[in-house]
């Protein structure tokens, strides 16, 4: 029975003691610090929380805008491998009619070469329809090579389609996992900040939510958002027309309307429904057209903010513009100083 025993449990004397107990405190210590824990810091302030659920949400926006690019990547190889699939299919069947014209042809002529052509002449009792025979038979020879070397040019088309659409497949593949990975990070960001809120009290989370609003109202109680800056041009007014319809509209990464939006969603939508083609993401519409100054701003130009050109608004004038913030706070008017200038473009 004593073999069946469980060994007592002594407990940590000395150094040891002191050993665990350091251990233990670190370890508590570092799953305190984690955002994804399920409990913040104690020691962190209402401010430092808001501070970190801002850096949560930039991060989560940083991988929704790759999410966007690798998306578009994605779509364009997909139509691409479709493409090639439907050409390789046609070409396979002009292909199987050429083969079974050159069947025809091979039959023909089997049925006229039987004999020497000297031997044909002796054996006619017709010379001249030998000869118009014997002329047939060289045009017939002329269109079977003509026929062959259509068909092997048909082969090596296919087998380079085929090749085309194998490297199609392969960045295909490539993309989607670029978005998987990209959705991974934008979903776990958004958890972190959403454990990080609940930490906060009613009353935090509700000034926390309306912060940026607030900050935009306080600059229309000064007067800037109430007197609106007439658009340079009529495609400019389209697109801020299209953009005041849109507030109040949530913000969902990856959205690009009608009824949600992200930043480079929102900005790519309004200039859209002016007649102009903008590129998906902040980093490639900052490029869309003529980069500009801060004090060069005019009302329909896009505004780009942080290094990484992570986040895009529409300017309204005044200092302000429309833009989709980020998760929970819905397109707005917000002033262009709230976030970090990184750039400017006229699209039109």
């Amino acid at each position: 029975m004593a073999a069946h025993r469980k060994p007592k449990q002594r407990p940590y004397t000395g150094s040891a003691a002191r050993t665990a107990a350091t251990l233990a405190f670190a370890g508590a210590a570092a799953a305190a610090a984690l955002p994804g824990t399920a409990h913040a810091d104690p020691q962190l302030t209402p401010a430092r929380i808001r501070a970190e659920v801002d850096r949560l949400y930039h991060d989560a926006e940083v991988a929704t805008e790759k999410y966007n690019d690798a998306k578009e990547k994605a779509t364009a190889a997909a139509d691409a491998l479709d493409t090639l699939r439907d050409e390789a299919a046609r070409r396979s069947e002009r292909l199987n009619a050429s083969r079974n014209a050159l069947g025809s042809l091979a039959a023909a002529q089997y049925r006229t070469g039987g004999l020497d052509p000297s031997v044909q002449l002796a054996l006619s009792s017709d010379p001249d329809q030998y000869l118009e025979r014997a002329s047939y038979v060289d045009r017939l020879g002329d269109r079977q090579a003509a026929e062959v070397d259509g068909v092997e040019r048909q082969v090596a088309r296919i087998a380079q389609l085929r090749s085309q659409a194998k490297g199609k497949l392969a960045e295909l593949a490539s993309r989607q996992a670029e978005l998987k990975k990209h959705k991974a990070t934008i979903r776990t960001k958004l958890a972190d900040a959403q454990r990080l809120l609940a930490t906060l009290s009613p009353a935090e989370r509700t000034a926390y939510k309306n912060s940026d609003s607030a900050h935009a109202a306080g600059r229309a109680d000064r007067g800037t958002a109430h007197d609106p800056v007439q658009a340079p041009n009529a495609r400019a007014a389209e697109a801020i027309a299209f953009a005041y319809g849109a507030l109040g509209k949530p913000y969902v990464w990856g959205a690009t309307g009608p009824s949600s939006f992200d930043c480079s969603g929102l900005t790519q939508a309004a200039w859209r429904s002016a007649g102009v083609s903008l590129p998906r993401t902040t980093y490639t519409q900052i490029n869309a057209g003529r980069h500009i100054s801060r004090s060069e701003l005019a009302p329909g130009d896009l505004v780009f903010f942080y290094s990484g050109i992570s986040h895009v608004g529409l300017y309204i004038g005044n200092g302000q513009m429309i833009h989709a913030p980020r998760p929970g706070a819905p397109v707005r008017v917000a002033p262009i100083d709230q976030m970090p200038f990184a750039g400017a473009t006229r699209v039109a």
